[in-house]
């Protein structure tokens, strides 16, 4: 029989251990007697503890990528729906102020119409409502058409007014519409007197939207604020009705007259609805004398 040499191990033959099988049955009977045991004994709860404690950090440290990622997908997700809220909201927001703007401007409309019929009715002359289609493009004269014309019964020379006072007058009537002269254009005189002093004068249109007195001596009695109405005299405007309110006083150089500059009470170039008047009859001048001043009448 050979010894082995010192230093040498023997060859794997020499040294198998127990079979495979065996080795797998008594690994299963461990396995199975500790799980038993455990069942009933719960011995090794505290090493479970232990074990998660320690497991827990690498257990959160491995979900945190794909929590990153969820999280990630869900900002974005909540970026667009925020801009897409925020896009309807706009949406909402325009066409509830397109709604606002249009119920302002009905009201408003409403309150001039209720105003003109007011007039109408005070008045107690047969007139009708009509709208301002457009302005007239000329530099050189203040005109307007109306959508009232032949149709309706317009007629030449119908004074126009709104619920304050006077506008203009019809110079030109059409099938279905009619061109109205505002009392601010160069070529239109109205006779007109101070209600304050019932001195009688004539208004001329200055062009620029302004009014003027023109031909008083410079005596007149005429202030700042004085109310200008219609006299009548002319037979077309009903007396009475405001037309302009004193802004200034300039004396003429070159004579004995004053120059009266005023600005209509009446939104002569601003009012889309106005009222269209039947021309009056004419009116005795005697019928619309001014009353004696207060000093005289206490006499």
């Amino acid at each position: 029989m050979v010894s082995p040499v010192a230093g040498h191990s023997p060859p794997p033959f020499f040294r198998r251990g127990p079979a495979p099988l065996v080795r797998l049955i008594v690994l299963v009977s461990a396995a199975l007697t500790l799980i038993v045991v455990d069942h009933r004994l719960h011995y090794l709860e505290l090493v479970r503890q232990g074990l998660s404690v320690v497991a827990t950090p690498l257990q959160v440290a491995a979900g945190m990528p794909v929590k990153g990622v969820r999280s990630a997908g869900e900002y974005f997700a909540d970026i667009t729906r925020l801009q897409r809220e925020n896009v309807e909201l706009r949406r909402e927001q325009t066409a509830l102020g397109t709604i606002r703007l249009r119920q302002e401007q009905l009201d408003m409309e409403n309150t001039r119409l209720r105003a003109l019929l007011d007039m109408r009715e005070r008045r107690q002359v047969a007139a009708q409502v009509a709208e301002v289609i457009y302005a007239v493009r000329d530099p050189f004269s203040r005109r307007v058409v109306v959508d009232k014309g032949m149709t309706q019964g317009i007629e030449p020379g119908s004074p126009v007014v709104d619920d304050i006072g006077v506008i203009g007058q019809v110079t030109r009537v059409y099938p279905l519409n009619a061109e109205v002269t505002l009392i601010s254009d160069k070529d239109q005189a109205l006779p007109v007197q101070i209600a304050r002093t019932g001195v009688r004068a004539v208004m001329f249109g200055a062009g620029n939207g302004s009014l003027e007195l023109r031909y008083l001596p410079t005596d007149v009695d005429v202030r700042e604020g004085d109310r200008i109405v219609t006299s009548g005299l002319d037979g077309v405007f009903a007396p009475g009705l405001p037309v302009a309110r004193v802004k200034g006083v300039e004396h003429d150089g070159s004579g004995g007259f004053v120059r009266i500059l005023c600005e209509p009470i009446a939104g002569v170039e601003a009012h889309s609805t106005v009222l269209i008047m039947t021309p009056g009859k004419p009116v005795d001048p005697a019928a619309i004398a001014p009353a004696p001043p207060a000093k005289e009448a206490g006499k």
